[in-house]
């Protein structure tokens, strides 16, 4: 299938459809939902493994002497502060501080040609990232920007037997000893199983694991092989509703639910991505789109607050219902929220208003007309054992 197609296939697609997979459209991508149970798929990635197919994320290659500065203008983030090997969440923002998307940004090794950065956007949001990168790299010579999704897979090992699966994978001793050392939000270049991937200790499921690049046409191999070497550890495929309910245990923002164009990274608990103390080259304040904005957002009393909500009984919040005080006032809506495999009792986030974000609050959500009671707590709502 073309990349112009209206739903495009990984290129793990048959390997999906050999498995029994329930296959579902995601972002214009036939992507698998589950193969089997969602409560089981989730249990194997906090107990030992999950293998997830990745590859409707998108890959931009930022490259040449002036990549560093040019992200550091068009991101909140501060990229040029990051050293060679090391990744960085941050987001990219519209001029107003609305977020267009969360991404990931690992800094490679420099080369001949200058720096060397991959951003990973999010499947439904790459072609709005692509575009605003490329307007706000316009009139630089000192930076190319190249759209490589289509000619990458990503797949990711999450677990805590995810190290022994991928270290066991490379081929040779001391890249798998460079695998093995990675700290959290960190890569390096290895061979594994006779494939030249690019390995990352990075997720989004509150575990420890890595996600490996590799090119498109080699996909069906790697997974093939960690297939083979995880499942006498308990690895099982995982499809996107345990990716989503692993991710919202572990309190993590997903696009479209806890972060869109009307909110900002403050908004959402994540001030702390936004660098207003980035300076030029000649230590002025570096102008980056949104900056103004957001220094504005900074210093004033927030609208609306992101937090944890426990179930107090058994009906689970989902998106979009409202937050209620016990006299049936609107305070809030849930942004996300499902019943938790691990804690045993449903759980949410939810954008409430600042008077009720206290951590004990009673509030209840209207789930279909009955006031279920909630009570606010931290974020995340799980977090692993290290």
């Amino acid at each position: 299938m073309s990349e112009h197609e209206a739903t495009r296939r990984s290129p793990l697609h048959d390997e999906h459809v050999a498995l029994g997979a329930a296959l579902t459209d995601f972002a214009g991508w036939q992507m698998p939902l589950r193969y089997g149970s969602d409560v089981a798929e989730h249990t194997a990635v906090r107990t030992a493994a999950g293998l997830f197919d990745l590859s409707h994320m998108g890959e931009l290659w930022v490259t040449g002497p002036g990549a560093g500065d040019a992200l550091d203008r068009a991101l909140v983030g501060n990229l040029t502060a990051l050293a060679p090997g090391r990744a960085r969440y941050t987001m990219i923002c519209a001029p107003d501080g609305g977020v267009l998307d969360d991404l990931v940004v690992y800094r490679l090794a420099d080369d001949d040609a200058g720096a060397r950065y991959l951003v990973v956007a999010n499947a439904s949001n790459v072609a709005v990232v692509r575009a605003a990168l490329a307007e706000r790299f316009a009139g630089r010579d000192d930076v190319t920007l190249a759209d490589r999704s289509f000619e990458t897979a990503l797949v990711a090992v999450q677990g805590p037997r995810a190290e022994e699966i991928v270290v066991g994978l490379v081929d040779d001793a001391s890249e798998a000893d460079a695998v093995r050392a990675l700290k959290y939000y960190a890569s390096v270049p290895a061979r594994v199983v006779g494939i030249d991937a690019l390995v990352a200790r990075t997720g989004y499921t509150g575990e420890d694991g890595f996600e490996l690049f590799v090119p498109a046409e080699q996909a069906p191999t790697l997974w093939r092989a960690i297939l083979a070497a995880g499942t006498p550890l308990g690895l099982v495929p995982a499809g996107l509703s345990a990716r989503d309910s692993l991710r919202l245990e572990a309190g993590m923002p997903l696009y479209g639910n806890e972060l869109d164009t009307t909110t900002t990274p403050h908004d959402a608990g994540l001030g702390r991505v936004v660098k207003l103390d980035k300076v030029d080259a000649e230590g002025a304040p570096l102008p980056f789109v949104g900056r103004e904005p957001l220094a504005a957002r900074a210093a004033s009393a927030p609208a609306r607050t992101l937090v944890g909500l426990q179930g107090l009984s058994r009906r689970a919040a989902r998106h979009g219902y409202p937050v209620v005080t016990g006299s049936g006032a609107v305070v809030g809506t849930v942004t996300s929220g499902a019943p938790s495999p691990t804690l045993g009792h449903p759980v949410a986030m939810a954008y409430v208003t600042p008077e009720v974000s206290a951590e004990g609050t009673d509030l209840a959500v209207d789930v279909r007309g009955r006031h279920e009671p909630v009570r606010v707590v931290p974020l995340p709502f799980y977090r692993r054992e290290r």
